[in-house]
């Protein structure tokens, strides 16, 4: 397992992919042909696009049923040693335990415009489309088609971590506004309150794996950069595949 650091996260956490139902649920996922890519929109609209549910979550304060649909509006919550994996449209989600996210419509209602995470951490992989967001307390992130890991610390003032797993992202926080592009886990910090006068620090790749990332992607018929390319990179948050003298994009913010 091609596993980054862990800070406040388990091993467990992190080798869902591994588990026994969620095996048995992607198998009969793929199956039926997902959702909303081989389907027609209102023949998917009848299904459910919970691909797992592990443990407890409520859907707008309610008990999470496997076979209900989250659509966008809803706002989801996780539990202790629980989780939720969905598709939406082109994009796949997995939310961690103890997580409280919310979706907004987007072009249609299978498609999400905004991601909001107020606590927790959320995995995602999108497809490729314009008008989308990722909102944390301290950070907004404009997606354009990637994977990303978004995690909020709320026992250090809310302070968000956002690794832009590959592809192009909008980041800002606070005054601070950068392009991220990454090939192999771009990793950023955003603060609660300036360090250095920043706001976007540079971070190391923490509490997430390509594996996960990996299996988020075949849900929606999607690869990896490292899978199109063959190989890997160097886990230093760097984004790059390789090393090189190029410092982090956040280092160079006001320079």
């Amino acid at each position: 397992m091609s596993q980054h650091s862990l800070q406040g996260r388990t091993a467990d956490e992190v080798t869902w992919y591994r588990r026994r139902d969620f095996l048995r649920a992607a198998a009969h996922w793929t199956a039926l042909g997902g959702l909303g890519l081989t389907l027609e929109p209102a023949l998917a609209q009848s299904r459910s696009n919970v691909v797992l549910l592990h443990g407890d979550a409520l859907l707008n304060g309610s008990p999470l049923r496997p076979d209900q649909t989250v659509q966008t509006g809803d706002t989801l919550s996780t539990g202790p040693n629980s989780m939720l994996i969905f598709v939406m449209g082109n994009s796949a989600f997995h939310i961690r335990q103890n997580t409280t996210t919310s979706v907004e419509r987007g072009e249609s209602l299978l498609s999400v415009s905004l991601l909001r995470i107020l606590s927790g951490a959320v995995i995602s992989v999108w497809s490729k489309g314009n008008n989308r967001r990722i909102v944390t307390p301290t950070l907004t992130a404009g997606i354009r088609g990637t994977g990303v890991y978004t995690e909020v610390f709320a026992q250090e003032d809310n302070r968000s971590y956002f690794c832009n797993c590959y592809g192009t992202v909008d980041v800002a926080s606070g005054n601070d506004a950068l392009v991220s592009q990454a090939s192999y886990h771009q990793s950023f910090w955003a603060e609660s309150s300036p360090k250095g006068g920043r706001t976007l620090t540079p971070a190391k790749a923490i509490n997430h794996t390509d594996e996960e990332l990996e299996t988020l992607a075949a849900l929606i018929h999607q690869r990896t950069a490292w899978q199109i390319a063959g190989r890997k990179g160097v886990k230093d948050g760097m984004g790059k595949m390789d090393s090189d003298s190029q410092p982090h994009p956040a280092a160079m913010l006001g320079k």
